[in-house]
């Protein structure tokens, strides 16, 4: 019977295997194409073959956050192994181009950053070898068959580290039954968000899970950031007008918020929305949309103020989205009017905004329950329902101090997931 489960197991890997060594032409022409827009596609393709540089032959810590969302969540946790292990490279890798400029500038040369090879077994192998990683923490859920099989083969231990597994993702991962199941076994220990993450974990066979909190709510703000948002806000946004900040918003999403925004401005025609598209790649599109919808746009690149006439400031930045929070009065996080699954609505409720946010919720389900326990968030459905509860904020600033305050209080209250990952990867070491 075992030899029968190890059979088909090797041959659900040897069919993955070969269907990714049939998409990398493709992979590498997505690149290729993006590059198009952003040159910075193109730059260092090879490191995700597994050519990257050579590290010191006494290892590394290697951390891998995917995307800008896991590496600012991965901050807190990153800075704390600087100062826990100065003697240990610490090597920080990401998949997409905004997670790596996320690492730079928030990091620069403290941290060594390539990006993370593409799930072959070729790849990863030439990638443990070339950086000797002493561990292996890997933020939330970016489970790949084979680099937990390579590093299980190099002896590299794996910590999921701030993991997070929604009811439609463990179905996902359910439907692959025996490959999961390796996978889980693959893995030295998962440190859950949540007992519901813990529980889907063990559903699909992980044995070695424990729960240890939330990441994003150990975040810590600039001692400036306040005072950098009071003169972003004087300088360019318009000390005297209402400032409602849409941020990581996607495709499909922006219009249901400019038209929300259009039924807003016949009551208050000074709101300014500043509006801040998710992907870089987006920014012309959106710049293009809000034009055609007649409202004036002024763009964070071309540093200028804003005038009368101007109703949307578009934040086409990167790492700038903590300081567009500082600047505004409240808060809709975007990915979650439409089916993305929403994202980080901990940032803006530990600067005290009231937080709005669309149903799709599912990657953040835990965040967003307690801000809105707590009297400090709303879930709004459509468009006319987030214009309504924009209303309300902006007419009753009782109301939404109030919900700033218990935002903040909630944050605060359910930090210490540094603390246990801490401890994880000391006893993983």
């Amino acid at each position: 019977m075992k030899e029968a489960k190890t059979g088909r197991e090797l041959i659900l890997r040897l069919l993955y295997g070969g269907l990714l060594y049939l998409l990398l032409p493709l992979a590498l022409l997505r690149l290729y194409w993006r590059g198009r827009r952003d040159a910075g596609h193109r730059r260092r393709w090879t490191e995700r073959l597994g050519f990257v540089p050579l590290l010191p032959s006494t290892g590394c810590l290697w951390l891998h956050a995917v995307s800008v969302g896991e590496a600012r969540a991965a901050l807190p946790l990153i800075r704390a192994l600087l100062n826990r292990y100065p003697g240990l490279p610490l090597l920080v890798t990401t998949t997409t181009l905004t997670g790596s400029r996320q690492v730079r500038e928030a990091l620069g040369e403290r941290v060594h950053h390539v990006y993370a090879p593409y799930d072959l077994p070729g790849a990863v192998r030439r990638f443990l070898r070339r950086t000797r990683p002493r561990l292996a923490v890997i933020m939330e859920t970016e489970l790949w068959p084979n680099l937990l099989r390579q590093c299980a083969i190099a002896s590299v231990p794996v910590l999921i580290a701030n993991a997070r597994l929604s009811e439609r993702s463990a179905r996902g991962y359910a439907r692959m039954g025996w490959l999961t199941a390796a996978m889980m076994r693959d893995i030295a220990l998962i440190a859950a968000q949540a007992e519901a993450d813990a529980d889907r974990f063990r559903a699909l066979g992980a044995s070695r899970v424990q729960v240890a909190g939330n990441l994003k709510y150990d975040l810590t703000l600039p001692d400036d950031l306040p005072e950098r948002g009071r003169h972003l806000r004087r300088d360019l946004l318009g000390d005297d007008r209402p400032v409602w900040i849409a941020a990581s918003t996607h495709a499909g999403e922006d219009e249901h918020i400019l038209d929300a925004f259009a039924r807003l401005r016949a009551r208050w025609p000074e709101l300014l929305l500043l509006l801040v598209p998710r992907h870089p790649e987006r920014f012309d599109d959106v710049a293009a949309l809000c034009r055609q919808r007649g409202f004036g746009v002024v763009r964070r690149g071309e540093r200028r103020p804003c005038a009368p006439n101007v109703a949307v400031f578009l934040g086409d930045s990167m790492g700038e989205l903590l300081l567009f929070y500082a600047a505004a009065d409240l808060a809709f996080v975007g990915g979650s009017l439409v089916s993305t699954g929403g994202h980080n609505v901990l940032e803006p409720a530990l600067l005290g905004l009231p937080v709005l946010f669309g149903p799709h919720m599912f990657n953040f389900t835990e965040a967003g329950e307690r801000l809105l326990e707590a009297k400090a968030a709303w879930q709004v459905t459509d468009a006319a329902e987030l214009a309504a509860m924009v209303d309300r904020l902006l007419a009753d600033p009782e109301l939404r101090q109030g919900a700033g305050r218990r935002g903040r209080a909630a944050v605060e209250r359910h930090r210490g997931a540094l603390t246990a990952l801490l401890g994880c990867i000391e006893t993983l070491l």
